[in-house]
């Protein structure tokens, strides 16, 4: 959980931010800030995520690109979807907690990609978020994590685009289809060379 006085900061740091220019999104990972371009790709998996969602759901649970707060210091993610466990709360401050999160997505893009596989992986793994998928349209492959304990994901699968993505056997509870997933020509979003 992040301490008071790292939680004024990212308050303040938001401040300052907000709001974002028209078709940018910003986050702040481990206290950096971190702004990209949304495009047609990017948005058209995301909403393929949410559609699919719907069916377990209600709109009200499913977020985009909506601050919350994770553990470690300085961490204020907007995740490209994030679904809410039924009960859901949002904290004093009006804001959602990770505490109430069962599945976040996140779509890489090229500049980010190692946020998505390094300090966003351990935050939602010490926030022992049950599912977290990594879509990559760049490899047009999806990576799934769950069983989160102890700081990390023990469950770890990596499949293409055109693999079902099955959920049942989590609090989803439900398989996703990743046959419409855009592909994105041009770099590879490699975690270990982001380019």
């Amino acid at each position: 959980m992040p301490e008071e006085s790292d939680e004024r900061t990212l308050d303040m740091m938001f401040e300052w931010l907000e709001p974002a220019p028209e078709g940018f999104k910003f986050e702040i990972v481990q206290g950096a800030i971190y702004m990209w371009p949304q495009w047609d790709s990017h948005w058209d998996i995301i909403s393929g995520i949410c559609e699919q969602l719907r069916t377990k759901y209600p709109r009200k649970r499913l977020k985009s690109d909506v601050r919350i707060d994770y553990p470690g210091r300085l961490n204020g993610f907007a995740s490209d979807v994030t679904a809410l466990k039924e009960g859901a709360f949002k904290d004093d401050k009006g804001r959602w907690r990770y505490q109430d999160v069962e599945f976040i997505a996140e779509v890489i893009y090229k500049n980010t990609a190692a946020n998505d596989y390094g300090p966003k992986l351990e935050a939602y793994a010490a926030a022992e978020v049950p599912v977290y998928l990594i879509v990559n349209p760049y490899t047009a492959e999806w990576h799934l994590h769950t069983l989160p304990h102890g700081g990390k994901y023990r469950g770890n699968l990596t499949l293409d685009f055109g693999d079902e993505i099955d959920l049942t056997q989590t609090p989803v509870g439900i398989k996703l289809t990743t046959d419409d997933f855009p592909r994105e020509a041009g770099a590879t979003a490699d975690p270990a060379n982001p380019r």
